[in-house]
């Protein structure tokens, strides 16, 4: 095999490692925070009768998320008290 070869494969394999690497990063600085999503934009299930994304029917529901930055859940007021990171009841 010629080295422009090898070269190209290097190449690909690195840009998929940084790609991956890069995602995970991202998906770490993002923390689940129930109660703190309005009606229908929830990130996903958290209960009976749920499938996922957008299915919660009422504001502030503590059975269901929202995903905001790392560290900031418990500092989000809503009119049902902070955001938390464990489901809580409604």
């Amino acid at each position: 095999m010629n080295t422009n070869k090898l070269s190209a494969a290097a190449l690909v394999l690195a840009s998929l490692a940084t790609g991956a690497f890069a995602q995970n990063a991202a998906a770490q600085n993002v923390e689940k925070c129930y109660g703190v999503a309005l009606a229908g934009h929830n990130d996903c299930k958290a209960g009976a009768g749920t499938t996922c994304a957008g299915t919660q029917k009422m504001d502030y529901d503590g059975e269901h998320y929202k995903n905001v930055p790392t560290g900031t859940c418990t500092t989000m007021k809503t009119p049902h008290g902070m955001g938390s990171l464990a489901p809580t009841k409604s």
